[in-house]
């Protein structure tokens, strides 16, 4: 009997635990700021990228070779860097570029980066965002947001 319970409770618990990821996943949210405050937005360089910034905003796609996820997200992230003025969309293998997946705290892929003209993660997105969204986020990147955390 005790075992029965343990197996309801775990898959309950596995239920909601998916449940949330799913309704969490892909939503374009405001880059969170370090505990020391606005001075230590995450920036990410043209050198980071191996490519120059976009002249209004950069979309940075971390991805890894076997993310199904990641294939849509880059058909999307360049439909809407073709379709608004001054966007450009970098893709990252995250398996070979640890260094920015650890500085810019990727725990998944795809996630997405909106960088502003000046390389500030104004915007990040962990899963597959929805193009709406990301061309929503692109209309916040002239001035930098933070989420008060």
């Amino acid at each position: 009997m005790t075992g029965l319970v343990v197996l309801c409770a775990t898959l309950a618990v596995g239920l909601l635990a998916g449940v949330v990821m799913k309704a969490r996943g892909g939503r374009v949210r405001p880059a969170r700021v370090t505990r020391r405050g606005m001075d230590d937005t995450p920036v990410m360089a043209a050198g980071d990228l191996g490519h120059d910034l976009g002249p209004r905003a950069t979309l940075v796609q971390f991805s890894t070779a076997f993310c199904q996820p990641c294939r849509a997200t880059r058909r999307i992230l360049s439909e809407v860097s073709g379709m608004v003025d001054g966007v450009r969309h970098v893709e990252i293998d995250a398996e070979s570029r640890l260094d920015l997946v650890r500085r810019f705290d990727v725990l998944r892929t795809p996630t997405v980066l909106v960088l502003d003209h000046d390389g500030r993660v104004v915007k990040k997105a962990s899963g597959q965002p929805r193009k709406a969204d990301v061309i929503a986020a692109l209309g916040f990147t002239t001035s930098h947001e933070t989420d008060g955390t």
